[in-house]
């Protein structure tokens, strides 16, 4: 079983140039450029398509030569517990 996840990429509008690097890295291919204007036309920015699918590995970030992707923590989910 994999290690859960500790974090998710968080793509910086800004800085995405739309280059693909990013998307060329990405084992579970969960990221993909999206074209910003209504239209269909312009430029194209990174987007993470499937958080549930990412596993965390920050190759995305790693590779990214613009620094546009940031790991960002993933909060742990609380406990539920029964009172008696």
């Amino acid at each position: 079983m994999p290690a859960p996840r500790k974090a998710l990429p968080e793509i910086d509008p800004q800085r995405c140039t739309g280059c693909g690097w990013c998307i060329g890295v990405c084992p579970p291919h969960v990221l993909s450029l999206q074209v910003q204007s209504a239209t269909g036309f312009g430029s194209k920015r990174s987007t993470l398509h499937n958080a549930p699918a990412c596993t965390g590995c920050a190759l995305c970030a790693v590779r990214c030569p613009f620094d546009a992707i940031q790991m960002v923590k993933i909060a742990k989910p609380q406990r539920v517990t029964e009172q008696a």
